[in-house]
């Protein structure tokens, strides 16, 4: 394992997320070399990764060195760590005293901790709130001297007794707030408390983010273009008094003396009542999904009744018919068929915009999977002229039933296949992580230099220039792949030069381990 292949920065997140999966499931000892070698490669791996990883030993009993590595992480990664994690009493115990206000914070979120547990991090009492700050205010003033505000033992204890008398005392949300991120769109300080529910969220939607948490592309898109923003949605989990729904606008910071992008600054406050028409936009958006529904019903049938009337022609199953009719009718069958395709990719998308999609259980053996959809490709890629090459044969696996697992990737290898160019190699790679078995994608030319926004953005005309194309437009099938695996419990990622699938991995069973390296 260490002398795994990690001088890339593909094969340093596979290696760390291998340890962390070996660790984790007590097939490697918690020991110093290893827990060395997880810091060594921990500048190497992008943070949104190391979160996954740590959000993952929610499926395992870790070892308490294991998380307190995830503790020193930053303040995103431990705080994705300690939701997750299960100790027992005593390794809880041990573990609090080493942590800081934000560790203790994603603690008071959980409840499922032991009763012991639960009494230590009370006897922090207001430490980790409002009260924190008054100590400084304390031993500032006593530096101040009579120049300003004087605060004695006695003014301290009366905020402390204040506070113990209003602890249960209803909850009153806030009503605006101010935030300012990192260079990466993390935000990492806000005025007002709770912040453990908002420090740490992210404006980039590229970067990941918290479970329950989220901002709108409004948001996500001005932080790409380091552009100013306004009117965007922010939502926060939990029953604090800063949980709900909240309307944003942020401005971007610039060094001054080197004008490097350093981060946004921004405002947030409750949405008015003229904006709280969510609701009625999602029965609107449903109501449209099941018209859609009902409309690629009805397109079904004749569509099926067509591709059969020209198999028959094509096939002479009715007597004998001229050479001109039967390419013809040829013809007919693969539009036909291509229309088919179009149409069950209308019905897949209405039934995940309305809710509505059947999810089946299953196991889907990876290298057999892909070997199928690459022969029913075979006509494609003989088309364009490129190969799909596929990764070795290994025994691996999605936790995800076969029709779902090739629908999905069947979509995605026919739409960068439709744009490869001629002697293009499109080479795939089966990268295991902690829970995961990502299929890597190396895209075609066409697409290598577009990020995620763009490719999205493939409109249908621009798309069926290519021969080959989805009839419905390459921005489409991303978009569907998309929202097909975030449906599987998985991810689509688009970054410079590579496509990553994501998907829920077997972990034991008639693939065996599902989680090894990459091949």
């Amino acid at each position: 394992m260490l002398a795994a292949e990690a001088r890339s920065a593909l094969g340093a997140r596979a290696t760390y997320r291998q340890l962390v999966d070996l660790i984790a499931r007590g097939r490697a000892p918690a020991d110093d070399m290893l827990l060395m070698r997880l810091e060594q490669l921990r500048e190497r791996v992008p943070e949104a990764v190391r979160i996954a990883c740590a959000r993952s030993l929610a499926l395992v009993d870790a070892p308490l060195p294991l998380v307190t590595a995830f503790v020193n992480d930053t303040p995103d990664v431990a705080a994705a760590a300690l939701r997750a994690v299960r100790l027992d009493a005593a390794d809880w115990e041990v573990l609090l005293p080493r942590l800081g206000p934000v560790g203790r914070s994603a603690l008071r979120h959980r409840r499922d901790l032991p009763p012991s547990v639960e009494r230590a991090l009370e006897s922090f009492g207001g430490a980790d709130f409002r009260l924190g700050y008054a100590p400084a205010a304390v031993e500032t003033a006593s530096r101040d001297g009579a120049g300003g505000t004087r605060f004695d033992v006695a003014d301290l204890v009366e905020r402390i007794a204040a506070h113990q008398r209003d602890g249960d005392e209803p909850i009153r949300p806030l009503a605006s707030f101010r935030f300012e991120t990192d260079a990466a769109g993390v935000i990492r300080w806000l005025d007002a408390v709770p912040r453990g529910a908002v420090i740490g969220l992210t404006l980039d939607h590229r970067a990941g983010i918290w479970a329950g948490a989220a901002v709108d592309g409004v948001a996500s898109g001005a932080f790409r273009k380091r552009a100013p923003f306004s009117g965007a949605r922010l939502r926060v989990p939990g029953g604090s008094a800063i949980a709900g729904e909240w309307r944003i606008a942020g401005v971007p910071m610039f060094d001054q003396a080197t004008g490097t992008f350093t981060g946004m600054r921004g405002q947030a406050r409750r949405p008015r009542a003229d904006e709280r028409a969510e609701r009625a936009v999602e029965r609107d958006h449903a109501a449209g999904a099941e018209g859609l529904r009902r409309l690629v019903h009805e397109l079904r049938t004749p569509t099926n009744a067509i591709a059969g009337f020209s198999e028959l022609i094509e096939q002479q199953l009715l007597g004998p018919v001229a050479a001109p009719y039967r390419d013809r009718a040829s013809d007919i069958r693969r539009r036909v068929t291509d229309l088919i395709g179009a149409i069950e990719d209308l019905d897949l998308a209405a039934r995940i915009d309305g809710h509505a999609l059947e999810r089946r259980g299953g196991v889907t053996p990876a290298a057999a999977l892909l070997q199928r959809i690459a022969d029913d490709l075979a006509p494609l890629a003989a088309l364009r002229g490129a190969e799909l090459a596929l990764p070795a044969a290994r025994d691996a696996g999605w936790s995800v039933s076969p029709h779902d697992a090739e629908r999905l990737i069947a979509r995605l290898l026919s739409a960068a296949l439709s744009a490869a160019a001629p002697g293009e190699r499109l080479t795939m790679t089966l990268v295991g992580g902690v829970g995961t078995l990502a299929l890597a994608l190396e895209p075609p030319a066409a697409f290598a230099s577009r990020d995620e926004a763009s490719l999205f953005a493939l409109d249908d005309e621009e798309a069926s220039r290519d021969e080959g194309a989805p009839l419905l437009g390459i921005g489409f099938a991303f978009r569907l792949v998309r929202n097909l695996a975030t449906e599987l419990g998985g991810r689509f990622v688009i970054a410079p030069g590579l496509f990553t699938l994501l998907l829920p991995a077997v972990e034991d069973g008639v693939t065996g381990h599902a989680t090894g390296g990459a091949t």
